[in-house]
């Protein structure tokens, strides 16, 4: 069994990989599946023999599977002809609303046999749409005291929504948006569309509709609010909500910051640790009060075995906890092989832990194949499987049955500590393979959290969650104290230099070969030169940064409607703009930019250049600033502005700055210094311009400049704009890349840094044809992704990531 589920996990993994599904048609699938059933009814004349044909089984059924699902699911698609047009739907909100400043995300589930009154024409475009879709209800922005409608789970409303596909942002060592929509059965996204003065389109038309999903996400949403009024104004109130539902979203990044760096994250929520813990004492409880009849005198072990009661209140307790958690994969991993133990102890077949761990990989994979995507699945089945690989079976050879209580607390502290250590060595391949950083105070934070957390914090808020007030308050009062306490300590942890170590995510097969050696490692006494493991952690630990040996490597991300430019020569880098603000505690510098710098090993930047004060562009600076070192900002800000006052060394940018790196020659073109003494100037036009060239062939970054100050440069400078790469300036808009600007420039591409179906509808058709008339190469990172380009001796190379990183689920 193990081999076959193993194999199927193989599988799943094959299938997310590929660029396309075998075939619509399902006959690929459906082939594997037989050969599949093929290799199953082999019988080898031995064990040993069976296994590899298990495996391949296994491997063929998990791909077909993963396939046959992903079809199903790419099925629901919104129709193209739908996409940007304005919608009346009706249904009901089907998730734990988040709420945040200005606004309020839900999930809606689309009804269309509601018992609302609406045209048949709605009803028709209803029946067209995908049956999950993810709404955001926005605050007026021209109301400063516009709030939008409380929205609960399980109410019925009709709603004007505009719609579009699926579509995140693609970046290397990015966070996948798309295939996170895909796994959750979202199959469009959309904005809820403000009311006009004349009638009423959005409006609730039930207070709850009963349903199972309903009553469950009510509940949680009942919980959550119980808390957050209990703790109103508290900092970790949203700790206390991850605890007890699920919901991480009400924890600051700042927080977040702190949990990561001290290695606790996983304790931070509805983890696996808390819910054996929650179905252990309620199994003890009942198997206490079964064994005692309830003291009522009914004989009840006589009817049914103590243990199998205690089985039972087990897994009703993981199941409901389960579902508060929001079904998240340790969560599921958890109530699985809490399922499996209560199975085996109901059929009186004790099984190997090995077989539980493997039994609950199976139905996770079976239920959802997306989940080997992400590293919770990963972390979460490591760490039980190291800890397994390093125990069982090993605890006999520690000598006599132990009498004295010092003695079993002796061994008790050994072995929580021996468990700690095996964790901490046994995922640092993994942790280093998924982030490109490790804790390294994670023993001593986690040996103070844990305890608290699922011994004290975890039953406090269970409990007093659901006791009246003023109990509730005093209950939930102390878990946040004691929180508060933690996170005191963990702060002290984070700040200290050697918290974290950093290091370039590694190749695949640095990877493989330091898991192999920890394995080696970990192995039992006796194994032959255990010391050698650590030998085949050396690669990983003298991984280099990848740079450009001479020449420029040039990153264009995918960030949105903004600009963001990461230029390396052979020993600097610069980053020109940061990206758009998404949303309070959001944006890009956060969410993309330190992700991909740290999954590169970059641990400093010696410039960056912020071209104007647009949102769009300026929008992630200061996450940049706070989360690495940064030499010198350039910027047409005023010095009094937030980033300046932040920057370790701030210059306003203008035209005839130079300087060289690693012969790569940097100039600013634009603005002129004269420019920053007249107050006609808006933001736009005073753009830092940036002409980066290496032996001849130059880049150049204009930012937001429009017609006026390409006519500007056209006069100044001339043949000297010449480019062979521009990206476009101001996004494709019509008030920018003038012909003269383009002939002038004469790139033989054009990079446009947009977003998908962004509302001012950039590139404008008329300047993307301008471009075409000129035989400019273009390309669009709302297309593409981020564009990678590699400049050297040799030429130009480009590469898109939607194309080298294809996936199937990409624009679906």
């Amino acid at each position: 069994m193990r081999s076959l589920i193993l194999g199927l996990a193989v599988g799943a993994c094959w299938l997310q990989q590929q660029a396309d599904l075998p075939n619509a048609n399902r006959l690929w699938p459906l082939l594997f599946l037989l050969l599949s059933v093929g290799l199953l009814a082999c019988r080898p004349s031995s064990a040993r023999a069976r296994i590899p044909l298990l495996l391949a089984a296994g491997t063929l059924a998990g791909f077909a599977w993963a396939a046959i699902l992903a079809e199903n699911y790419l099925a629901r698609e919104l129709p193209s002809d739908l996409e940007g047009r304005d919608l009346i739907v009706a249904g009901t909100v089907a998730s734990l609303p988040y709420r945040f400043d200005g606004g309020t995300r839900f999930d809606f589930l689309i009804e269309p046999d509601a018992p609302v009154q609406l045209a048949e024409a709605d009803r028709v475009v209803m029946r067209r749409l995908p049956p999950r879709i993810a709404l955001s209800w926005y605050a007026d922005r021209q109301d400063a005291e516009s709030i939008t409608p409380p929205v609960e789970p399980g109410e019925r409303w009709q709603l004007a929504v505009r719609l579009r596909r699926p579509r995140g942002s693609a970046n290397p060592w990015g966070f996948d948006y798309e295939v996170w929509l895909l796994e959750q059965g979202l199959r469009a996204t959309g904005t809820v569309r403000p009311d006009d003065s004349a009638t009423q389109v959005n409006r609730r038309l039930e207070r709850f509709v009963p349903s199972f999903s309903g009553v469950v996400e009510r509940s949680r949403s009942w919980l959550r609010d119980r808390i957050v009024a209990a703790l109103d104004g508290k900092p970790y109130a949203g700790v206390i909500v991850a605890l007890v539902v699920g919901d991480q979203r009400g924890i600051s990044q700042s927080d977040w910051k702190v949990f990561n760096r001290t290695g606790i994250g996983h304790l931070i929520s509805i983890s696996g640790l808390h819910i054996t813990m929650v179905a252990g004492l309620c199994a003890a409880l009942i198997f206490f009060l079964w064994r005692h009849s309830f003291f009522t005198g009914a004989a009840l072990p006589l009817r049914l075995p103590a243990h199998k009661a205690a089985a039972v209140g087990a897994v009703v307790t993981a199941f409901v906890y389960v579902l508060l958690a929001g079904f998240g994969v340790p969560a599921q991993r958890t109530l699985y092989m809490v399922f499996a133990v209560a199975a085996a102890l109901w059929c009186g077949r004790i099984t190997a832990v090995s077989h539980v761990l493997c039994l609950a990989l199976g139905v996770v994979i079976l239920l959802d194949p997306w989940a080997v995507l992400w590293p919770g699945f990963w972390l979460s089945f490591g760490a039980v499987g190291v800890i397994l690989f390093a125990s069982v079976g090993r605890s006999a050879a520690h000598g006599a049955e132990l009498t004295s209580r010092w003695q079993r607390a002796r061994r008790t502290l050994i072995g929580a500590a021996r468990t700690q250590y095996v964790v901490t060595v046994g995922l640092v391949p993994l942790t280093l393979l998924l982030f490109g950083q490790t804790s390294l105070v994670s023993p001593f934070a986690n040996a103070i959290a844990i305890p608290l957390i699922s011994l004290l914090v975890t039953p406090l808020s269970l409990v007093g969650v659901l006791l009246p007030m003023p109990l509730a308050g005093w209950l939930l009062g102390v878990a946040h104290a004691l929180v508060a306490l933690l996170a005191d300590a963990l702060i002290w942890l984070s700040a200290l230099p050697a918290a974290v170590w950093s290091a370039p995510v590694p190749p695949w097969w640095i990877g493989g070969l330091a898991l192999v050696g920890t394995g080696w490692m970990l192995a039992p006494r006796g194994w032959p030169a255990r010391w050698l493991g650590a030998v085949a952690w050396l690669p990983l630990v003298l991984v280099e940064p990848a740079h450009p040996e001479a020449g420029i490597w040039l990153s264009i991300f995918d960030v949105g409607q903004g600009t963001a430019v990461l230029v390396e020569t052979a020993n600097h880098r610069l980053l020109y703009d940061t990206g758009p603000f998404y949303a309070p505690g959001a944006d890009a510098g956060e969410r993309l930019l330190v992700p991909y710098l740290k999954a590169r090993g970059i641990t400093s930047l010696e410039k960056v250049v912020v071209s104007h004060h647009d949102n769009d562009h300026s929008g992630g600076a200061l996450s940049i600033m706070k989360a690495l070192p940064v030499g010198e900002v350039l910027s047409s800000l005023n010095p009094e502005d937030a980033i300046p006052r932040a920057a370790a060394a701030h210059r306003r940018c203008q035209a005839g700055q130079r300087w060289t790196w690693d012969a790569v020659q940097f100039e600013m073109v634009h603005p002129p210094a004269t420019s920053y003494g007249s107050d006609k100037w808006k933001p736009n036009a005073l753009s830092c311009t940036l002409k980066v060239t290496f032996n001849g062939q130059a880049i150049l970054l204009p930012g937001d400049i429009e017609a006026v100050q390409e006519d500007e440069l056209v006069n100044g400078m001339g043949a000297q704009l010449q480019s062979l790469v521009l990206l476009a300036p101001h996004h494709g808009s019509s008030t920018s890349s003038t012909g003269d600007f383009l002939d002038a420039v004469k790139p033989a591409l054009a990079v446009f840094q947009v977003g998908y179906q962004n509302r001012f509808g950039h590139p404008k058709p008329e300047i993307v044809a301008r471009y075409d008339e000129r035989g400019i190469a273009g390309l669009r990172s709302d297309a593409s992704g981020a564009v990678l380009l590699r400049l050297d001796d040799k030429g130009l190379n480009v590469e898109e990531f939607r194309k080298t990183h294809a996936r199937y689920w990409y624009g679906r």
